[in-house]
């Protein structure tokens, strides 16, 4: 497994990263809460009404304190019950509002999680050449699941400590004025290390989650060849990999939490200092008859709520700074530019379809690759109802063509039509719909065999799909499984063998039953009895439609109505296998390599 730069990946170049370094990237978050828009008005009005009633509780505390000493005994049962009832208040509004925010958060994030996927599985193949699929699943997860933490609480506890705060510099002010002028002049020396403190912590905040991104796809990818890891003893070299990673991504956090760390000791004792002072000052007043004792315990109750509040701001604050981090990464994938893109106005496919396949002077270089050109002015008409077999050594082209056939790239010239029409000039989900692949890695997933197949026509019956399974020479060891067509095949197919892959594979295209039949290297690794088999059966399959057949092996292709043999990125010659036997080029060399004394190259 190729050792991958330290740095952890990004879906493009740096330099075209749109980074954001201000809290604002938050309101890209708006237009998935906007549907929601009666549920936020919702949890405000219970945000409101918790924080006027915490408001209000600070004038019954001084109604019970100022009653001792006016001797108003007889209201002190009144003014308890008063109290007692402001909580009951207070408990329900709060119950209220966490249950309005948290639903607001998981509706939210739920459908940010659906957005980002709906983006990610359309992306083509060029993407991610460029990002680790672990870091997008990384995305999904973590990021999405840090701004549903605090969509769902830190907004909410943000707004109620910002209303409490404004509330309370009012009720302090309506207090005692002078003791109000004294608490302001905090104010600064607690907003400068806010801003400046806040802004590193999101700087230390996003790279921690692309760091964490990072180890997440390494360990995907390792996971995911972890046969190959193993039958070349690269264990160890995976673990310190992905140990130095995690590694990484812990001294990143630690910085971090040392950031927030200083910021909350900073901001509370500045706070609390201040409260100590104006504390002091206001006992003297009492002692001078300047103002009331229920009147300062009064104050002091606002005083702490508006310390609180600050201090909770933050904290909020730097939570905040996280998810903009995490916000900033979404948004990335979510404008992520993908130049294989489907027209304004997209032209539709005739029906029924034919088939007929044109490549004009095309030309192409993978964008990994680009100095070397895996095309170089193929110029090839293939008739409705041909095959077509392309043959020629190990990075000839042969799978490219198979790649532009999709539209998983564009040319980087000439254009590729079908019945007609540019690929790029039609939407690629109409297109594709005529197309049946059988590719050179089969993509067996996670369920049971028949679902496998099914994946090529969800609407089949069980019927056609093992209809399908017996084309393909299938039947015979799906129905050996412990639950036969039912029996899960495990991640990747794990509990199947190469060719028994394959023939699943095979069986997904034959249920397709499309006019345009793309077979990658279908054959290869299947024994040479079910090769036999499932060649019957392609055989019969490509007779009704367009069939291009990529195949290192030169028997299978013998029957094809037309070779086309490729050499660096060009067709060197085309022919039928006896003629370009008899020609005595490239074709000729390669069928003595292979039928001379029986011999064949895998």
């Amino acid at each position: 497994m190729a050792r991958r730069s330290a740095k952890p990946a990004a879906p493009g170049a740096e330099e075209d990263r749109a980074r954001s370094r201000q809290i604002g990237i938050l309101r890209a978050l708006w237009p998935y809460m906007r549907p929601y828009l009666g549920l936020i008005v919702a949890a405000i009005l219970a945000l409101i009404f918790t924080s006027v009633v915490s408001l209000t509780l600070p004038l019954a505390v001084r109604r019970v304190v100022d009653s001792f000493r006016d001797g108003q005994a007889q209201l002190l049962d009144q003014y308890f019950l008063a109290a007692l009832g402001i909580a009951g208040l207070l408990a329900v509004g709060t119950g209220l509002r966490y249950a309005l925010v948290t639903r607001l958060g998981e509706r939210v994030v739920a459908d940010l999680r659906k957005a980002v996927f709906d983006r990610v599985i359309g992306m083509s193949p060029q993407f991610y050449e460029k990002i680790m699929t672990g870091e997008v699943l990384s995305r999904i997860t973590t990021d999405t699941t840090l701004i549903q933490s605090v969509l769902g609480s830190s907004i909410s506890i943000a707004l109620r400590n910002t209303l409490l705060f404004l509330g309370g510099m009012v009720l302090m002010l309506l207090t005692s004025a002078k003791l109000t002028g004294m608490v302001l002049l905090i104010v600064p020396a607690v907003v400068v290390p806010i801003l400046v403190l806040g802004r590193r912590l999101r700087q230390v905040s996003r790279e921690n989650q692309d760091w964490i991104a990072a180890s997440s796809g390494n360990a995907a990818e390792a996971l995911g060849a972890v046969q190959t890891v193993q039958a070349f003893t690269n264990e160890g070299a995976s673990r310190a990999r992905f140990a130095e990673m995690t590694e990484t991504s812990y001294d990143v956090s630690q910085r971090r939490i040392k950031t927030r760390a200083l910021l909350t000791v900073i901001v509370i004792f500045l706070v609390f200092t201040g409260i100590v002072g104006v504390l002091w000052i206001g006992a003297r007043d009492v002692r001078a008859g300047a103002m009331t004792e229920g009147m300062l315990v009064q104050f002091v109750i606002y005083s702490v709520l508006v310390a609180g509040a600050v201090a909770a701001l933050s904290e909020i604050w730097s939570e905040l700074q996280r998810a903009a981090g995490a916000t900033e990464r979404l948004v990335e994938l979510l404008n992520a530019e993908d130049r294989v893109t489907d027209p304004a106005a997209p032209l539709p496919l005739p029906r029924p379809v034919r088939g007929e396949i044109v490549f004009e002077e095309v030309s192409f270089r993978y964008p990994a690759r680009p100095e070397t050109a895996a095309l170089d002015g193929i110029n090839l008409a293939i008739r409705p109802g041909e095959t077509v077999a392309f043959v020629g050594p190990s990075g000839a082209g042969k799978t490219t063509i198979i790649q532009l056939m999709l539209r998983f790239y564009d040319p980087s010239a000439g254009r590729v039509l079908l019945d007609g029409l540019p690929l790029d000039a039609m939407a690629r989900d109409d297109f594709r719909r005529a197309i049946a692949l059988v590719p050179q890695d089969p993509v067996i997933f996670a369920t049971s065999a028949r679902e496998n197949i099914r994946f090529g026509r969800p609407g089949a019956s069980d019927a056609e799909v093992e209809a399908a399974a017996r084309a393909a020479a299938a039947h015979e060891f799906i129905s050996a499984l412990p639950e036969g067509y039912d029996s899960g095949v495990g991640e990747r197919g794990v509990m199947l063998s190469g060719g028994q892959k394959q023939r699943i594979a095979i069986a997904r295209a034959i249920l397709r039953d499309a006019p345009v039949l793309l077979l990658d290297e279908a054959t290869s690794a299947l024994d040479a009895e079910s090769e036999r088999a499932v060649q019957t059966a392609v055989d019969e399959l490509s007779q009704s439609r367009t069939t291009l057949i990529v195949a290192h092996r030169l028997a299978t292709v013998k029957k094809a109505d037309r070779i086309v043999v490729m050499e660096a990125g060009r067709i060197v010659a085309t022919g039928t296998h006896e003629e370009l036997v008899a020609d005595g080029g490239l074709y000729a060399r390669l069928a003595r390599l292979q039928f001379t004394d029986g011999l064949a190259a895998e």
